[in-house]
């Protein structure tokens, strides 16, 4: 009896293929560090360092262990603490709001705008005054660039100035986009971003980095990234700080990744736009705010009130992978749903976390393999 061919299964994000273009010169660099023997703070984070200032323009780069001690660097450096209320989206991972309580201040939840996924500017403004109205100091906001487009920055930036606050941009998902002609990595008091592996800029292991041009605020971050030791005098730690060191090996990976990383955010948007055009009568699909880019680290489409469990499991069925994020909103999270939220609840953020689904996404999806993925999601809604 004859057995059926199992569908192949597309990957959800090619590691693989990337690895394929990429993986002499990769090589190389590893070996290249493991030879030298400098595997903490050796020249390639130096080097990786100035070619991050030179891509995004930012004139201070402090590179450290994940996007998370990215988020705290910052913090930290600004003295982030107890009565302090730090406004940030609901929907975003758990990062952005972790690093908040971590240092013993309250992250207050505000909602997002449907057709973006980022920072509603309406609900910032109900959000500081939540804040106030539990007797906290609104001091600052962690904008999420989600899924790789900026935030509205024209919209969020007055509202900071003035009420006071500083702006953090949370371009974890975003970095290598633009606003406006304004690149990731100059907007705000500072960006932080990630280099997980999945990310679009992504290396071997867990990395990040800080973007600033306040020149003071980065030399602490260089302390407080290294346990807070003085920088002239290592054993002479002026401050409480971290282990937030990047690993030498994981430099030398960035290095050669940022080389094509122009050339993969081109390819990542032909992909959306293709999505695009063939699925937006079906379904909500991200709207690009006109003068922005995006890195599309995700390409997520919301199912106006379609059954989502299965449709991922008939595209499962038919060997198409999905990921949902996010499933729930951080104020319906066990951790943080003790925290406020802006006004009267976060309508748009719970109708996203039921409705979203992300595709596969990546720069070296084939339009055969993305006709595939079109082609059997439209018969799925149908």
């Amino acid at each position: 009896m004859n057995q059926m061919t199992p569908t192949p299964t597309i990957p959800f994000i090619d590691l693989g293929a990337q690895r394929r273009r990429l993986g002499p010169a990769v090589d190389e660099a590893i070996l290249k560090v493991v030879n030298h023997g400098a595997y903490i703070m050796g020249p390639e984070v130096f080097a990786l360092e100035k070619a991050l200032s030179a891509f995004c323009g930012s004139s201070q780069v402090i590179s450290c262990a994940s996007g998370t001690d990215a988020l705290a660097l910052i913090l930290m450096a600004r003295g982030v603490g107890p009565g302090d209320a730090v406004l940030c989206p609901a929907f975003t991972f758990a990062a952005t709001a972790e690093v908040v309580a971590w240092l013993g201040a309250t992250p207050v939840f505000v909602d997002v705008l449907a057709e973006t996924f980022n920072t509603d500017p309406a609900s910032l403004l109900a959000g500081i005054a939540t804040a106030r109205e539990k007797g906290l100091k609104p001091v600052g906001l962690i904008a999420v660039d989600l899924f790789g487009q900026p935030a509205d920055y024209d919209a969020l930036e007055p509202i900071c100035a003035e009420h006071g606050l500083w702006l953090l941009d949370d371009a974890a998902q975003s970095f290598g986009a633009s606003y406006r002609g304004r690149k990731i990595g100059t907007i705000g008091m500072a960006t932080a971003t990630s280099f997980f592996p999945a990310k679009p800029l992504g290396c071997y292991g867990d990395g990040g980095a800080v973007f600033t041009d306040d020149a003071g605020l980065a030399d602490i971050m260089r302390s407080l990234r290294i346990h807070g030791q003085n920088n002239e005098d290592k054993y002479d730690n002026q401050r409480i700080g971290m282990n937030g060191r990047m690993d030498t090996i994981q430099a030398a990976v960035l290095i050669e990744k940022l080389k094509i990383f122009e050339d993969e955010i081109a390819a990542r948007n032909r992909v959306a736009a293709r999505y695009k055009a063939a699925l937006s009568d079906l379904v909500d699909v991200p709207v690009l705010r006109e003068g922005c880019t995006s890195t599309w680290a995700q390409y997520t489409i919301c199912l106006r009130g379609r059954d989502r469990a299965a449709l991922a499991a008939s595209l499962k069925a038919a060997g198409i992978p999905t990921a949902i994020y996010y499933p729930r909103p951080l104020h319906r999270q066990t951790a943080y749903a003790a925290y406020p939220a802006a006004g009267n609840g976060l309508p748009v953020s719970d109708r996203l976390a039921a409705e979203v689904i992300s595709l596969p996404m990546h720069p070296y999806i084939e339009e055969g393999l993305q006709d595939r993925i079109i082609e059997t999601l439209r018969e799925c809604l149908a």
